[in-house]
């Protein structure tokens, strides 16, 4: 079979592309270990539960949510739950599930990490762009999401933000996610 190998102009973006998802998540975990001794990925649990019906979901779903692993979600949780962030109980409706809800703690981390989270995402990513840049880095995303989750898994995540300007999000399930 023959490969048909990137030309220039291809390498050349996903060259950068490449080079993007290796800074990027570094620059933002290290402004919240910093900030507020949480990791990006206990930011981003802290977040999914936030935006929850009571702040509260099933292991499952928020493994699903964030896009973990149930071994890799039960190690963090754990960990989270050492630091009061989160709390883990029996689920109500089905005793062989367990929840996770956001914990007092967990919704002031939360809420004191979502400044500076957004201000390095705004200095590292959106102040970087022009308008039109930001609008077609969220087309270029639906472009390889479309290849990457076909299936629409993990859309709940990356189109609960698609709301035209000046529509509100349900009150009462705001996060302080931002970003």
């Amino acid at each position: 079979m023959d490969t048909p190998w990137l030309d220039r102009r291809q390498l050349r973006a996903w060259i950068r592309l490449r080079a993007v998802l290796e800074l990027l998540p570094g620059a933002l975990d290290a402004q919240l270990r910093r900030d507020s001794d949480i990791t990006e990925f206990e930011y981003f649990v802290l977040a999914v539960l936030s935006e929850a019906p009571e702040r509260t979901l099933r292991m499952t779903e928020l493994a699903a949510r964030t896009n973990a692993t149930l071994p890799r979600l039960s190690h963090v949780v754990t960990r989270m739950e050492r630091r009061e962030l989160v709390e883990r109980f029996p689920c109500p409706e089905d005793r062989r599930a367990t929840n996770a809800r956001l914990a007092r703690t967990g919704w002031d981390t939360l809420r004191r990490a979502a400044p500076g989270h957004v201000a390095t995402v705004r200095h590292n990513v959106i102040d970087t762009l022009t308008d039109e840049q930001v609008d077609q880095l969220a087309d270029i995303g639906d472009a390889l999401l479309a290849r990457l989750d076909p299936a629409g898994t993990m859309s709940a995540i990356y189109t609960r933000h698609d709301r035209p300007d000046g529509e509100e999000p349900d009150p009462g399930r705001g996060s302080a996610d931002g970003a």
